[in-house]
C-alpha cells in the first residue's frame, strides 16, 4: 500500500518536471507575442479616470481569463479533431489586428481639429457607455492575442503526452494573464504612485524626486506604448498570415522577416479596412 503510494507520488513529481520544462520551452517561444500583448493592452488599458482605472483593467483581466478558459480547450479539442480550423481561426484572427492597427494609423493621419459643437458633444458623451465599449474592444483584441499564444504554446508541446499539453498550455495561459495584466496595472498606476511619494516627503529629497519622475513618465509611456501597440498589432497580424500562409511564407524569402511581416500587416489591414468601409456604405445605401 504505502510503496504503491510512493509510485503516484513519483509519477507526479515526474510530470510536474515535465510540465516545468514543457512551459519553461513554451514560454521561451511565446515571450514575443507576450510583449506585443503587453503593448497592445497597456495602451487599451489606459486613458480613463484614476478612480476608474483599476476596476477598468480588472473587468478587462477577467475578460482575459474568460478567454483563456474558452480558447484552451478548444485548442485542445480542434487539434486532436480538426486541426486544419486551428489554421483557419489564426488567419481570421489575423484579419482583425491588421484591421484595428491600420485603422488607428488612418485615424492619426486624417484625423482633423474638431469645430467647437464637436468638442462638446464629445465631452457630454456618456462615460459609463465609453468606458464599456473601452473595454469590449480590449477583450476583443485580447481574445486574438490568447489564441496566438495557446496555439504557439500547444505547438512547442505536440510530442509530449497529452496530460502535459493540458497542463503546459493551462500554465502558460494563465501566466500570460497573470503577468500582462499585472505589469499593466502597475504601468497605469504610475502617476498615483508618484503623487504619493512627493506628498510623502513633503516635496523634498530623493522620495519626492523619484515621485516627479514617475508622475511625469507615464504620459511619455502611454504615447510610446500606444505607438508601440499599434506596430505590435501588425507585426503579430503579419506574422500570422506569413507562417500560416504558404505563398507569402515563400514570398521575398530575402527580405527581413520582420518588415515582411510588417507590410503584409498593412496590406491585410487596408484590405479588411476598405471591405468594411465598402460594406458600411452599402448597408447605410440600403437603409
Amino acid at each position: 500500500m504505502a510503496s504503491g503510494f510512493f509510485a503516484i507520488l513519483d509519477d507526479i513529481t515526474a510530470l510536474m518536471d515535465d510540465v516545468a520544462v514543457a512551459t519553461k520551452v513554451a514560454t521561451r517561444k511565446t515571450a514575443g507575442i507576450l510583449g506585443d500583448d503587453l503593448a497592445v493592452n497597456a495602451e487599451k488599458a489606459t486613458g480613463f479616470l484614476s478612480s476608474r482605472e483599476l476596476p477598468v483593467l480588472w473587468a478587462i483581466t477577467k475578460g482575459s481569463l474568460l478567454n483563456k478558459i474558452i480558447i484552451v480547450p478548444i485548442a485542445l479539442l480542434l487539434n486532436a479533431f480538426f486541426p486544419a480550423a486551428i489554421k483557419i481561426i489564426l488567419i481570421l484572427g489575423g484579419l482583425y489586428l491588421a484591421y484595428e492597427g491600420v485603422e488607428k494609423i488612418i485615424e492619426f493621419v486624417f484625423h482633423r481639429q474638431k469645430e467647437g459643437h464637436e468638442v462638446i458633444e464629445e465631452v457630454v458623451e456618456d462615460p459609463e457607455a465609453a468606458e464599456k465599449t473601452k473595454i469590449k474592444s480590449a477583450i476583443t483584441t485580447d481574445f486574438i492575442l490568447s489564441v496566438e499564444i495557446v496555439i504557439i504554446a500547444l505547438g512547442s508541446v505536440m510530442d509530449e503526452t497529452l496530460t502535459t499539453q493540458i497542463m503546459t498550455v493551462a500554465a502558460v495561459a494563465l501566466l500570460a494573464t497573470i503577468g500582462v495584466y499585472g505589469i499593466v496595472a502597475l504601468i497605469v498606476r504610475m502617476d498615483d504612485t508618484g503623487y504619493k511619494l512627493i506628498k510623502h516627503a513633503n516635496d523634498k529629497g530623493i522620495l519626492a524626486m523619484v515621485g516627479t519622475l514617475l508622475v511625469k513618465s507615464l504620459p511619455i509611456i502611454i504615447r510610446i506604448l500606444s505607438v508601440v501597440g499599434t506596430i505590435a498589432l501588425l507585426l503579430v497580424a503579419g506574422g500570422i498570415f506569413v507562417h500560416n500562409i504558404d505563398y507569402l511564407h515563400h514570398l521575398l524569402p530575402d527580405l527581413n522577416s520582420t518588415i515582411k511581416e510588417f507590410a503584409i500587416g498593412i496590406m491585410a489591414g487596408l484590405l479588411a479596412v476598405s471591405v468594411m468601409m465598402g460594406g458600411k456604405k452599402i448597408v447605410s445605401a440600403f437603409k
